[in-house]
Protein backbone atom coordinates (compact mmCIF):
# COMPACT_ATOMS: atom_id res chain seq x y z
CA UNK A 1 0.00 0.00 0.00
CA UNK A 2 3.25 2.35 0.57
CA UNK A 3 4.36 1.74 -2.58
CA UNK A 4 1.40 2.70 -4.66
CA UNK A 5 1.20 5.79 -2.40
CA UNK A 6 4.81 6.54 -2.98
CA UNK A 7 4.28 6.24 -6.93
CA UNK A 8 1.25 7.65 -7.11
CA UNK A 9 3.26 10.68 -5.62
CA UNK A 10 5.85 10.50 -7.96
CA UNK A 11 3.66 10.55 -10.45
CA UNK A 12 2.09 13.85 -9.69
CA UNK A 13 4.88 15.50 -8.74
CA UNK A 14 6.39 14.31 -12.64
CA UNK A 15 3.63 16.11 -14.50
CA UNK A 16 3.69 18.79 -12.27
CA UNK A 17 7.11 19.60 -13.28
CA UNK A 18 5.61 18.50 -17.08
CA UNK A 19 3.34 21.50 -16.36
CA UNK A 20 5.82 23.45 -15.19
CA UNK A 21 7.82 23.12 -18.25
CA UNK A 22 5.05 23.79 -20.72
CA UNK A 23 3.82 26.70 -18.22
CA UNK A 24 7.82 28.60 -18.41
CA UNK A 25 7.85 28.04 -22.00
CA UNK A 26 4.61 29.44 -23.21
CA UNK A 27 5.44 32.61 -20.69
CA UNK A 28 8.94 33.26 -22.88
CA UNK A 29 7.43 32.97 -26.04
CA UNK A 30 4.36 35.81 -24.99
CA UNK A 31 7.40 37.56 -23.69
CA UNK A 32 9.57 37.39 -26.56
CA UNK A 33 6.48 38.14 -28.95
CA UNK A 34 5.86 41.16 -26.83
CA UNK A 35 9.27 42.59 -27.04
CA UNK A 36 9.17 41.61 -30.77
CA UNK A 37 5.61 43.67 -31.43
CA UNK A 38 6.88 46.66 -28.88
CA UNK A 39 10.54 47.11 -31.20
CA UNK A 40 7.93 46.87 -34.18
CA UNK A 41 5.68 49.66 -32.99
CA UNK A 42 8.32 51.85 -32.21
CA UNK A 43 10.03 51.55 -36.00
CA UNK A 44 6.33 52.01 -37.71
CA UNK A 45 6.30 55.14 -35.29
CA UNK A 46 9.72 56.42 -36.75
CA UNK A 47 8.61 55.96 -40.20
CA UNK A 48 5.36 57.70 -39.31
CA UNK A 49 7.09 60.24 -38.12
CA UNK A 50 9.50 60.87 -40.95
CA UNK A 51 6.38 60.75 -43.17
CA UNK A 52 4.82 63.40 -41.73
CA UNK A 53 7.62 65.47 -40.76
CA UNK A 54 7.90 65.59 -44.73
CA UNK A 55 4.80 65.61 -46.23
CA UNK A 56 5.33 68.94 -47.96
CA UNK A 57 7.95 67.28 -50.20
CA UNK A 58 6.54 63.35 -50.11
CA UNK A 59 8.57 62.94 -53.42
CA UNK A 60 11.55 63.16 -51.74
CA UNK A 61 10.50 60.07 -49.42
CA UNK A 62 10.79 56.44 -50.44
CA UNK A 63 7.96 54.92 -52.26
CA UNK A 64 7.10 52.19 -50.01
CA UNK A 65 7.62 54.00 -46.63
CA UNK A 66 4.29 55.00 -46.04
CA UNK A 67 0.66 55.90 -47.93
CA UNK A 68 -1.11 59.09 -48.17
CA UNK A 69 -4.61 59.99 -48.93
CA UNK A 70 -5.77 63.49 -49.24
CA UNK A 71 -9.45 63.75 -46.94
CA UNK A 72 -9.97 67.08 -47.01
CA UNK A 73 -8.30 70.53 -47.04
CA UNK A 74 -5.62 70.66 -45.86
CA UNK A 75 -6.07 66.63 -43.82
CA UNK A 76 -3.85 64.21 -44.80
CA UNK A 77 -4.65 60.67 -44.02
CA UNK A 78 -1.06 58.62 -43.65
CA UNK A 79 -0.54 55.13 -42.59
CA UNK A 80 2.62 52.98 -42.60
CA UNK A 81 3.27 49.81 -44.56
CA UNK A 82 4.88 46.64 -43.04
CA UNK A 83 3.50 44.20 -40.04
CA UNK A 84 2.35 46.54 -37.73
CA UNK A 85 0.80 49.89 -39.89
CA UNK A 86 -0.35 53.09 -37.92
CA UNK A 87 -2.51 55.19 -39.53
CA UNK A 88 -2.55 59.07 -38.59
CA UNK A 89 -4.46 62.10 -39.82
CA UNK A 90 -2.64 65.60 -39.74
CA UNK A 91 -3.59 69.12 -40.64
CA UNK A 92 -0.68 70.65 -42.95
CA UNK A 93 -0.39 74.37 -42.04
CA UNK A 94 -0.46 75.85 -45.74
CA UNK A 95 1.21 79.23 -44.60
CA UNK A 96 4.03 77.50 -42.50
CA UNK A 97 4.12 74.16 -44.00
CA UNK A 98 4.08 72.79 -40.60
CA UNK A 99 1.56 69.47 -39.88
CA UNK A 100 -0.17 68.74 -36.76
CA UNK A 101 -1.22 65.33 -35.65
CA UNK A 102 -4.99 65.09 -34.94
CA UNK A 103 -5.42 61.63 -34.47
CA UNK A 104 -3.33 58.08 -34.73
CA UNK A 105 -4.44 54.60 -34.56
CA UNK A 106 -3.25 51.01 -35.10
CA UNK A 107 -4.75 49.22 -38.30
CA UNK A 108 -4.76 45.39 -37.18
CA UNK A 109 -4.83 43.45 -40.75
CA UNK A 110 -6.02 39.54 -40.32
Amino acid sequence: MIIAWVVSLLLLMASLVGYLQKLTSLELIATQTMTSSQVELVAAEEVLLTCENNISSISTLPSNACVFQSIGQQLWKISTTGNVTIESVVYLDQASGIPTRLSWRQVFVE
